[in-house]
């Protein structure tokens, strides 16, 4: 056993130093998100009775409760606060394993670094090991992190210790799902997909158990989160249920490494046609080819959630009859009606999430530029500037799609909870939409990361990044005007609380369109690889 584990030190070492941006910057945003709600909260609800009604409201709607979970103690301080945390954000953590863990084990492997390692003193079990080792290094620190954030924030210290430990425990097992996930297959993006669906089902088992079959909820971790307690009179014993299933995910994955050949998955890849589709003889067709799975993913999710908050939103109102919850609305949501001003707040976060499509194409275009592919690509008789074209084409496009339906899917769900679709389907788009000319922004920049070499290629998920901090919890935290300014997104109307503002979607176009031309003169202008 000890030599199959030869090299595990020096692999997660190395692999850390890697992840040292992504991983900080990821932590950076979950931090600051807990922050600012454990600090907000004692404002929006300073009296008992404001916390008990607010924690009613949020247990008496079926939607809230299936997004952040219900809420044990009405009378808990803490667990108002971290009711989104709790659940959504320890998910977001799980992903950051899930995408650690599939970095250094498949991705390296389908790249052949993998067995370019293998080759000196690197034992068989290591690179996984090592994966292991690194992200639960990272789920350790943000989880203690996100505990002293609390401790910051003013919500009790004991309660915090537990809260931490439940992230602890989700974000373990979402290393678990991720190394099991690993082993299937030799595509570093089916694996990709098998881990994000087997996090999609612990989320939907969580939110139907929370809902309707209370049973369902002990057969999900994100469903411990909740039924821990961590705010008052927690269940110790649940803590011991995060480990062993971690363990035991473990144990799966590496009895599974052992049983298939390197480079290779469970699942044997099937071959392609012996020649290809004539629909795959120019780049645009390419792209939407490779893309093409990927964005039916995002898709499925802008819907899924389009429909998940569009039916929050009209019971969510009720929970800022106070002063300082108006006040507050206000600033994040823009002025207006309650209903409004959360839908408007709501969609432009969401928007901000779904940029992350552009961010994965242009890392991934990255990495097909490091690795080669890009180069066989371009000896064909594709010219360097179609290539470009197509996928900042398809960026543009996809970003607007994902908008759409992510505004369609927010109707349907506010239509069968208002009563209406017609007025529903107006608000619900025009709020989706409205972000639109600042996720183009984004997603020109990202292009332009591309543009400069595929070392800048993961300049897309940093400004992502950046923005969701300084403009979703930069009031929250007092940040200065100009810091939460320098995010797009900050400067688009907020539709429906307020009537769209052409100037500034204008002006985020045009800039839109420079950066775009800058990125495809940068392109052409250097060497590919």
């Amino acid at each position: 056993m000890s030599l199959q584990v030869t090299g595990t030190v020096g692999l997660a070492r190395f692999q850390l130093r890697r992840d040292r941006i992504l991983a900080s910057l990821w932590g950076l945003v979950l931090l600051a998100v807990v922050y600012a709600s454990a600090s907000a909260t004692n404002g929006l609800y300073p009296t008992d009775a404001d916390r008990v009604e607010a924690a009613r409201l949020i247990n008496a709607s079926p939607a809230a409760v299936a997004l952040y979970g219900p809420i044990l103690d009405v009378h808990s301080l803490g667990e108002l606060a971290m009711t989104k945390t709790t659940v959504t954000y320890a998910l977001f953590l799980m992903v950051l394993a899930m995408v650690l863990v599939r970095r250094h084990t498949r991705v390296e492997e389908e790249s052949g670094r993998t067995e370019l390692v293998s080759a000196g003193r690197v034992g068989r079990r290591a690179p996984l090991v090592s994966a292991v080792v690194e992200s639960g290094v990272v789920v350790t620190i943000i989880s203690a992190l996100a505990g002293l954030c609390s401790v910051a924030g003013g919500l009790p210290a004991a309660g915090s210790l537990v809260f931490a430990a439940s992230w602890w425990g989700s974000g373990m097992v979402g290393v678990g799902v991720a190394a099991v996930a690993c082993q299937v297959s030799a595509s570093a993006r089916t694996c990709g997909a098998a881990g994000a669906a087997g996090l999609g089902v612990i989320f939907l088992l969580r939110a139907v158990g929370d809902v309707s079959e209370s049973w369902l909820r002990w057969l999900s971790p994100l469903g411990w989160n909740t039924q821990l307690s961590a705010w008052s009179q927690p269940r110790w014993w649940v803590l011991l249920l995060y480990p062993v299933t971690a363990v035991a995910l473990l144990v799966v994955a590496l009895w599974l490494r052992d049983r298939r050949d390197l480079g290779a998955g469970l699942v044997a890849p099937r071959p392609g046609p012996a020649e290809g589709s004539p629909r795959l003889r120019d780049a645009g067709s390419l792209a939407l080819r490779v893309y093409g799975p990927s964005l039916v993913g995002w898709s499925v999710a802008a819907a899924v959630c389009g429909v998940l908050f569009g039916s929050v939103v009209p019971s969510l109102g009720t929970l800022f009859d106070s002063a300082t919850g108006q006040e507050m609305l206000r600033r994040l949501g823009g002025s207006g009606a309650v209903e409004d001003a959360m839908l408007a707040g709501i969609m432009s976060v969401v928007a901000l999430i779904l940029c992350g499509f552009t961010a994965s194409v242009a890392a991934h275009a990255g990495s097909d530029e490091h690795d080669g592919r890009t180069e066989q690509v371009l000896a064909t008789a594709s010219p360097r500037g179609h290539t470009f074209t197509a996928l900042l084409t398809l960026v543009l496009a996809a970003t607007a799609w994902l908008l759409l339906v992510l505004g369609v899917a927010a109707a349907v769900g506010y239509g069968a909870q208002a009563g209406g679709f017609g007025d529903a389907a107006g608000r619900s788009l025009g709020a989706a939409l409205a972000p639109l000319p600042a996720a183009w922004l984004l997603a020109a920049l990202a292009i332009l990361g591309l543009s400069l070499g595929d070392r800048w290629a993961l300049l897309g998920w940093v400004l992502l990044a950046a923005f969701a901090t300084v403009g979703i919890v930069g009031e929250l935290l007092s940040l200065p005007d100009w810091v939460v300014g320098l995010s797009p997104f900050q400067h688009i109307a907020k539709v429906p609380s307020e009537p769209m503002a052409w100037g500034p979607a204008v002006v985020l176009t045009v800039l839109t369109a420079l950066v775009s031309a800058v990125a495809w003169w940068a392109y052409r202008r250097r060497d590919i690889g």
